[in-house]
């Protein structure tokens, strides 16, 4: 099982920016992306890019979905992102 994560934002680079603040500045976004997304084939491995997002939320004005079971997404904030965390360490323990 694959979960996904997706980043939307209506400012054109703000994408751009949180990702390569992310993953550093090798990494290459097409220009003016309003609508990013990407598949983990291990849940836990969200959990570093959902910390970031959180972190810095202030900082980027983007917004996060995530989707642990097929066909439902969950929008990130800092009100649920912990017990999201919580979430995906018991549910796949691996």
């Amino acid at each position: 099982m694959q979960v996904l994560v997706r980043l939307y934002s209506v400012f054109p680079n703000e994408i751009e920016r949180f990702l390569i603040h992310f993953y550093g500045n090798d990494f290459v976004v097409p220009k003016n992306t309003k609508q990013w997304q990407k598949e983990y084939p291990n849940p836990i491995e969200i959990v570093d890019i959902i910390s970031v997002y959180v972190e810095n939320i202030d900082d980027y004005n983007l917004s996060m979905w995530i989707s642990i079971d097929s066909g439902v997404f969950i929008k990130v904030t800092t009100d649920n992102s912990d017990e999201l965390i919580r979430y995906l360490f018991e549910r796949f323990p691996y």
